[in-house]
């Protein structure tokens, strides 16, 4: 299903409205003339750095509310959040990050799987489930992180004392 064959199935609903003209001006709001290539204030305002990190997070957090007032589900939230994973995490390396931002629009991706999962017009259940799971998710992740750090550090240090010793 293309994107205007899915904005004609869904009824008129306003806060989807609203997140579909957010997107737009993040990912496509411009076109280079004389080509199809658009870009939005996403991979424009990516080129500050940090700026473009907390305006997609912005923009994510609109797209969050929607999903757990909709009651989106589990699966749906962890795909558009790892759209937004991706684009931080490449989003991060200086040049190639920025022309990913201009390319991989996660915020379009992510209003699209919307989209089609509202599609169909029925009423979604509740998404304290979903909220619930994905709160499991981060806390697991996070103790990851922890760990993570923790390693790396102990390998900083180990690996400065052992040079240390060497001196």
């Amino acid at each position: 299903m293309n994107e205007q064959q899915t904005e004609n199935t869904i009824p008129h609903d306003p806060e989807l409205a609203r997140l579909e003209a957010l997107s737009k001006l993040m990912d496509n709001q411009f076109r280079i003339p004389g080509t199809s290539w658009r870009f939005g204030l996403d991979g424009i305002v990516g080129l500050i750095p940090y700026v473009g990190d907390m305006a997609g997070f912005v923009v994510s957090g609109f797209l969050m509310r929607t999903m757990v007032k909709k009651g989106a589900s589990p699966w749906l939230m962890i795909r558009m959040l790892f759209n937004y994973v991706l684009d931080a995490v490449v989003g991060i390396v200086p040049v190639v990050g920025d022309l990913f931002d201009f390319g991989f629009k996660a915020n379009r991706r992510n209003v699209n799987l919307l989209k089609k999962y509202y599609a169909d017009g029925t009423i979604k259940p509740n998404a304290t489930r979903s909220v619930a799971f994905l709160g499991l998710l981060f806390f697991a992740l996070f103790i990851v992180l922890i760990w993570l750090v923790w390693k790396l550090a102990a390998l900083v240090l180990g690996w400065a004392w052992t040079a240390m010793q060497g001196m």
